[in-house]
């Protein structure tokens, strides 16, 4: 898979880093791994896009189509999301995310896009 992750139970957080080459599949995965674990409904996200070197979407319809299934996952608790993606392909696509995300009726995470890590932990509202 082109994302580990870790599960912060103090600060109710999940941590992501896509590395390499990142497939749509990846994506879809990790959704599907982490956000099915009833035990973090409801925490945070953060997903460091720093380290991907290529994203392997097969159409712009996947964004989309991660948006819907992340939205159908989403507690009724509000919780945020930052992405953190310095290049630009990943930074255009994880604004379409966010804004589909937005579109939904649904969703529950508030989604925020940025190019540094300084600026995404700020949003979370967690120190350094």
């Amino acid at each position: 898979m082109g994302i580990e992750y870790k599960i912060d139970h103090a600060r109710r957080l999940v941590t992501a880093k896509g590395r390499g080459t990142m497939t749509g599949e990846d994506v879809m995965n990790y959704q599907r791994e982490v956000w099915s674990k009833p035990e973090v409904k409801g925490y945070n996200e953060l997903i460091d896009m720093t380290e991907v070197e290529k994203i392997d979407l097969p159409s712009v319809k996947r964004m989309k189509d991660l948006a819907m299934l992340s939205v159908a996952m989403d507690p009724p608790s509000p919780s945020k999301f930052a992405i953190v993606a310095p290049k630009d392909e990943a930074f255009g696509l994880g604004r379409m995310y966010e804004t589909y995300r937005r579109l939904e009726s649904g969703s529950t995470k508030e989604v925020g896009v940025f190019r540094t890590m300084d600026e995404a932990v700020e949003f979370l509202g967690l120190s350094p």
